[in-house]
């Protein structure tokens, strides 16, 4: 079981972000564990043939080495993403200024329970003049096995991160932990995690940066280091969407009445979701849903408002109603 702490500034602190680095660095699981990570088994499969290629695997082996299942990353690796629209450029130069003396404490707080890598032991006598090696594997395992995919990770990232700002505008951090896992409970100044990592930690004021994870699965994961900047990582909502195909056309009934790209929408606007988050799911353009969604709030079908830089859509209640009838309930 973990503890996490806090401060009335750690409550008012509390924030979300979506992270490249954490999408890249935590893949590196799947690939070792593809039946526990079996629902992104069609990207493990293009992603192990690019593994496979003589220039990709020499270049990316200090990830490889640094990321081996069952082990704790070192914090330094999973810099906390300042923004929500945060680039893996950002992150990776967070990564490369990280002082000699981090990268030997956060080393060495991932040796309890298995010892370092050759690369980690390589790194941990000599992290000035090896963890640029470090930073480049992270780019090219970006680039050759994450890019790719990125556009409808992050649309699936970002719309977890619009629904949980409105679970704390609307009810506060106590209900939000509540729900961001089961794992967690809220205790009045305090995050329990029902973890087998025994942290125990106070935020100090320093308040706490959350992300969701693609490849995050199980339970929330946490910095292991209270000296590093407050960090937590938690499996990212409806993740089971992430690589279906093309949606199929609903039911015919309301496809005749509004069109079937206007029927697809509102077969998946029970939820709030961004136009981003809707394109991935339904395969249209952004564009198309654009325009769809503009005519259903023009016939009061769909409503929309803003939650920082994101505008999310959500049936209204006469939305629900012709669904309803459609469905025959």
């Amino acid at each position: 079981m973990s503890e996490l702490r806090f401060e009335p500034a750690d409550v008012a602190g509390v924030r979300f972000t979506v992270s490249p680095v954490w999408e890249t660095v935590s893949s590196m699981w799947a690939l070792d564990d593809p039946v526990r990570h079996a629902v992104h088994l069609p990207w493990v499969d293009r992603a192990r043939v690019t593994l496979r290629r003589p220039e990709v695997a020499v270049r990316v082996r200090p990830l490889v080495e640094l990321t081996r299942p069952r082990c704790w990353l070192p914090d330094f690796l999973t810099p906390a993403a300042p923004r929500p629209d945060v680039e893996l450029a950002e992150q990776l130069d967070q990564i490369a200024a990280t002082p000699p003396e981090v990268v030997v404490r956060d080393l060495l707080a991932t040796t309890p329970k298995r010892p370092l890598s050759p690369f980690g032991r390589a790194l941990l006598g000599d992290p000035r003049g090896l963890l640029p090696q470090l930073v480049t594997a992270v780019r090219v395992w970006y680039d050759e096995a994450v890019a790719p995919d990125w556009p409808r990770m992050r649309a699936l990232l970002e719309a977890d991160v619009a629904h949980r700002a409105t679970q704390l505008a609307d009810n506060g951090a106590g209900r939000l932990f509540g729900q961001l896992h089961p794992s967690l409970r809220w205790l009045g100044d305090r995050v329990v995690s029902d973890d087998p990592f025994e942290r125990d930690f106070d935020l100090g004021g320093r308040g706490l940066a959350l992300n969701p994870g693609v490849f995050t699965d199980r339970r929330v994961l946490w910095n292991l280091l209270e000296d590093s900047p407050p960090a937590g990582t938690y499996p990212v909502r409806a993740v089971g969407t992430l690589w279906e195909a093309v949606a199929a056309a609903p039911g015919d009934s309301l496809a005749r009445v509004v069109g079937s790209g206007r029927a697809a929408l509102l077969h998946l606007l029970d939820s709030a979701a961004t136009t981003t988050d809707l394109a991935r799911r339904t395969g249209m353009s952004c564009g198309n849903v654009s325009q769809h969604l503009s005519a259903l709030h023009a016939a009061g079908l769909v409503a929309r408002s803003r939650q920082g830089r994101h505008v999310l859509y959500r049936n209204t209640e006469v939305g629900m109603a012709l669904l309803g009838a459609a469905r025959g309930t």
